[in-house]
């Protein structure tokens, strides 16, 4: 049962990269506050582990029923990916919030402006992306009875729990750099971001057109 521990572990702690996680969400929070990014990542990571555990438990029967491939999941999650990036770079997300604040009202013009990032991209398809719900499922299905169903799912819960201490740490460490660093940071994280979409998109139409 430890051997199949630390190989779930292992597999899921790459697919699902907490470290790489980490300053990409510090970049799309940025103007949250810190309780408020503490909350979106604890949110972040138990949508991701609700959606994970539904693939692990329903998902061959899910995909079968409607007929839809992980390679459509990777390109579609890629296209998505690239959107949040393309903002990331050119700093479109904070032109919007901008334009936002200017339309609140007197009393409510001292809270934060932000965007609820937690659902998407977060959750989804960053932490539950397309290689994550492959992973869970191969392990499931490699997976023999009760006890190692629930030695992999309490691998998945481990990975979770830090990805979601990543998150809450990646916030104030950024904030310590200053906004001139945290904005050259962003538009690194994004270029990163946008060349981690494409290498969904082009694994996709790889595994779709057998190239």
């Amino acid at each position: 049962m430890t051997e199949l521990f630390i190989s779930a572990f292992i597999t899921l702690f790459v697919v699902i990269d907490p470290p790489g996680c980490a300053p990409i969400y510090a970049g799309l929070t940025k103007a949250a506050s810190a309780q408020q990014q503490r909350s979106m990542a604890i949110r972040a990571c138990i949508i991701a582990m609700i959606i994970l555990v539904g693939f692990a438990l329903f998902g061959e029967q899910l995909l079968g029923a409607l007929q839809i491939q992980l390679d459509s999941f990777r390109i579609a999650g890629g296209l998505m990916l690239f959107w949040i990036a393309f903002e990331m770079v050119f700093e479109k997300r904070t032109k919007r919030r901008e334009e936002r604040a200017d339309k609140i009202n007197a009393q409510t013009v001292d809270r934060p402006e932000f965007e609820d990032v937690s659902v998407f991209p977060m959750a989804m398809p960053m932490l539950a992306g397309p290689g994550a719900i492959a992973a869970i499922m191969l392990l499931m299905n490699n997976a023999e009875g009760t006890d190692q169903t629930l030695v992999v799912l309490a691998a998945l819960a481990s990975v979770l729990l830090l990805t979601m201490a990543a998150l809450i740490a990646a916030g104030p460490l950024i904030r310590l750099l200053g906004d001139r660093v945290e904005a050259v940071i962003t538009r690194l994280l994004g270029v990163l971001l946008a060349a981690l979409a494409a290498q969904y998109v082009i694994d996709g139409l790889k595994g779709s057109f057998g190239i």
